[in-house]
């Protein structure tokens, strides 16, 4: 079988992208998903995105992990689906998409940054040493004093497979701030299972969690990921975080064909 596919990056957080409006991906088929991710063996990227069609929106999102599996929500892959689906003339300016957590709007710009419109927070658990929440996925927060050499595959490890999340597991952000207004992270992702350069849920939640630690009173907030940098803009209430909105740049790496 050979399979034409794209790659896209948001901030160093890369994806395989495929069309499937013609529906001929074999989507159960979690072993070629994860041949195809494979940085040696395949094509290489944190994961799998396959584009299809939508009865109501512009277009469905299904999303895989690098290890093969269906997962929740992805906001760099989000943004990237958004790129591709401008680039095949599906959307121009303004997308309405469809993902495993609900319905998603987004705005593209001539400078290459795509906007998406993250799901609600209504929930936010705020422990001793960390923040938990979920913003399409869920996101364990931690401060730490050294972020440049903090070994984030080990430490992300072992609180991901810990008994605060047991089977399931969560991703986890290491969090330094830069100022009131801007904070560093780096997250360990489930499914990647190690490190990855950005993590736009990720990056959402570290946001978030910060104002409602009182670290910052900004209701926009830049997050320097590994590879770049991320706005995330949110409205707060007593009750929720709404109008969630991460941004950042969507990049076409390459177009190619695999046989499999």
């Amino acid at each position: 079988m050979q399979i034409t596919f794209y790659k896209y990056e948001g901030t160093g957080n890369d994806f395989v992208m495929i069309d499937n409006r013609d529906l001929h991906f074999p989507k159960h088929n979690t072993k070629l998903v994860a041949h195809l991710c494979d940085r040696r063996f395949g094509i290489g990227g944190d994961g799998l995105i396959l584009l299809e069609n939508h009865p109501d929106a512009d277009f469905n999102m299904v999303y895989y992990n690098s290890d093969g599996n269906p997962s929740s929500m992805c906001g760099n892959g989000g943004r990237c689906i958004v790129a591709f689906a401008q680039h095949l003339g599906i959307i121009e300016h303004q997308a309405a998409f469809q993902a495993v957590d609900g319905l998603h709007h987004a705005t593209t710009f001539d400078s290459g940054l795509v906007s998406l419109q993250m799901s609600d927070v209504d929930k936010v658990e705020i422990h001793e040493d960390y923040v938990f929440l979920n913003t399409g996925s869920p996101h364990h927060v931690t401060f730490v004093n050294d972020l440049e050499h903090w070994d984030v595959k080990t430490q992300g490890s072992k609180i991901r497979y810990s008994e605060l999340y047991g089977t399931a597991g969560s991703n986890v952000n290491f969090v330094q701030p830069v100022d009131d207004m801007t904070f560093a992270i780096r997250t360990y992702e489930r499914g990647v299972e190690d490190e990855t350069l950005s993590c736009g849920t990720g990056a959402t939640a570290v946001a978030i969690a910060m104002h409602a630690l009182g670290k910052t009173q900004a209701q926009k907030v830049q997050i320097n990921v590994e590879g770049g940098t991320l706005e995330v803009a949110f409205d707060s209430s007593e009750k929720a975080y709404q109008n969630v909105f991460l941004k950042g740049p969507a990049t076409l790496v390459f177009k190619g064909e695999i046989t499999c």
